[in-house]
């Protein structure tokens, strides 16, 4: 468990917070509490495949992270606006470690903005901060 100090930086830094495998876990928690862990997991999902160096794996991580989270009716589709998801579809035909920079720049942003104040609300975070 984090010390209420460092949970604290949690409030100014969605970085610190995702970084942070308690903070992970909690803000994860707080989302599926409100049905909306799709950006969440579809971020973790990208930091995972940045760190595969393989390209046949690369290539089954790319199309699975595509499926789940990207394409039209996907069972955990992010919002990303319609550019976005072209430009990330165009990346896609050759896989690299970026192919997904840009779509998770925007969730980052979109957590940042939106999922971040509601958890610094949020019960969750308040007993973590005592």
């Amino acid at each position: 468990r984090p010390s209420p100090e460092e949970a604290l930086q949690w409030r100014d830094s969605l970085e610190k917070l995702l970084q942070n495998p308690y903070g992970l876990a909690s803000f994860r928690s707080f989302l599926r509490s409100e049905f909306s862990e799709e950006n969440v997991e579809f971020w973790v999902a990208c930091e995972d495949y940045k760190k595969t160096k393989s390209p046949m794996k690369m290539m089954e991580k790319a199309k699975k992270i595509y499926e789940e989270f990207i394409q039209t009716e996907a069972p955990k589709e992010v919002n990303i606006d319609h550019f976005t998801k072209a430009v990330t579809m165009k990346n896609l035909v050759e896989p690299s470690p970026s192919s997904f920079d840009m779509a998770q720049k925007r969730i980052f942003a979109l957590m940042e903005k939106d999922s971040l104040p509601r958890f610094v609300r949020s019960e969750f975070y308040q007993e973590l901060i005592k």
